[in-house]
C-alpha cells in the first residue's frame, strides 16, 4: 500500500524529521572544506524508510511538470535518494531512470563514472543530492554527465545551507532548486 500525503504534509514531517534526527550542534568540517558550527546529515534521513519517502515523494513532486530523461547525482548523498525515487516513481505509474555519479570511474569491470541504466547521449538529466553548501559534488556531477554527452540544467536538494552553492551552480549552467533553506531550521 503506497500512502499518499499532500505536498504541505509530506515538507512539513520531512522538515520535523531532519530537525530531530539530521541536525547536529558542534564543531564540523564539511566536505567542502569549510568549518561549520553544525552538520545536517541527509542519509540519517534518507536511509530511512519515512525520509526516503518524503524526499521522493516530494521531490517527484517538483519533477511533476518536466519529468526528465533521468534522475541521480553524487555518491553517497544521492544514493539513496536515487533509489528511493526510482521506486516510487514507478509505484506512481511514472517511472523515471535513476543513476549515481562516482568521483572517478572504477578501475575494472565496465570502469564507468555514471552507474545505472544506460542514458542516451543528449538525453536531459536532473541532479539531485541531501545536501547543498558550495555546490561542488554537484558541479563535479554535471561535468562528467557533460563529458558523456548528457544534458543537465537542474539540480534539487533537500536543504540548500545558502553558502553559495546557489550561486556557484549558476555559474556552471545549474539551476538550485531546495526543499527547505538552513535558515529555516534552528542553527
Amino acid at each position: 500500500m503506497c500512502v499518499e500525503l499532500s505536498l504541505q504534509d509530506m515538507r512539513k514531517r520531512l522538515f520535523a524529521l531532519l530537525q530531530e534526527e539530521a541536525l547536529k550542534k558542534g564543531d564540523f568540517t564539511l566536505s567542502s572544506g569549510k568549518k561549520s558550527g553544525y552538520y545536517l546529515d541527509g542519509r540519517v534521513i534518507t536511509l530511512t524508510p519515512e525520509g526516503a519517502f518524503l524526499t521522493a515523494g516530494i521531490f517527484l513532486e517538483m519533477l511533476k511538470d518536466a519529468l526528465p530523461d533521468a534522475v541521480g547525482g553524487p555518491t553517497l548523498g544521492a544514493d539513496p535518494i536515487a533509489g528511493a525515487l526510482a521506486c516510487l516513481s514507478h509505484l506512481r505509474g511514472t517511472p523515471v531512470k535513476t543513476f549515481i555519479v562516482r568521483k572517478a570511474s572504477k578501475g575494472h569491470g565496465m570502469q564507468r563514472q555514471i552507474e545505472g541504466p544506460s542514458i542516451a547521449r543528449g538525453a536531459e538529466v536532473v541532479l539531485v543530492d541531501d545536501v547543498a553548501t558550495t555546490g561542488g559534488a554537484l558541479i563535479e556531477a554535471k561535468t562528467a554527465l557533460d563529458n558523456a554527452g548528457i544534458t543537465v540544467s537542474r539540480a534539487l536538494v533537500i536543504v540548500d545551507r545558502q553558502e553559495n552553492a546557489e550561486s556557484n551552480l549558476a555559474a556552471s549552467g545549474l539551476k538550485l532548486e531546495s526543499i527547505f533553506k538552513i535558515s529555516e531550521f534552528e542553527v
